[in-house]
């Protein structure tokens, strides 16, 4: 499973006291605690009210119900009406995150990981020819090294 860093505007309107910004973040803790995940500690108070943003930690792979969760969540604990953010995933170099990444894409394939001669990751991934008329096969090939920081090797059959 990846874990997503779902990004949530708390307060855009600038209404909440540095007391509120401290109790809201109590509460959207243990929120997310029930649910297994976690908010990385923002000092939300001394932030300028158009930066007052959360970043929650979630696991799953569906961008779009993790943010709506961590937006019910955020609406619960702080009281306001919160604005989204960007939805990125943590990667950790495996070959689930190489699929994540070419699921971004609206591709799938296989991935498969060697080691060369100086022991390092190779990642070849096969993707179908009729994919890369779609979505160039460079843009595929830098995500997929950004993601894995490893040589990648794409096949097309």
């Amino acid at each position: 499973m990846r874990t997503a860093v779902v990004r949530v505007g708390v307060d855009p309107a600038g209404e909440l006291g540095a007391q509120q910004l401290s109790d809201g973040m109590a509460t959207l803790r243990e929120l997310l605690g029930e649910r297994g995940a976690e908010v990385l500690d923002n000092q939300l108070a001394g932030l300028p009210a158009q930066r007052r943003e959360v970043e929650v930690l979630i696991a799953g792979d569906n961008a779009p119900e993790l943010q709506a969760i961590a937006m019910e969540l955020c609406a619960k604990a702080f009281g306001t009406t919160p604005s989204a953010g960007v939805v990125t995933f943590v990667s950790r170099g495996t070959d689930e995150d190489a699929l994540g990444v070419l699921a971004g894409f609206g591709l799938t394939g296989e991935v498969s990981r060697t080691v060369d001669q100086d022991g390092w990751d190779v990642v070849t991934v096969v993707l179908h020819k009729t994919d890369l008329t779609r979505i160039p096969e460079s843009r595929i090939h830098t995500a997929l090294e950004a993601s894995l920081n490893c040589e990648v090797h794409i096949h097309t059959v």
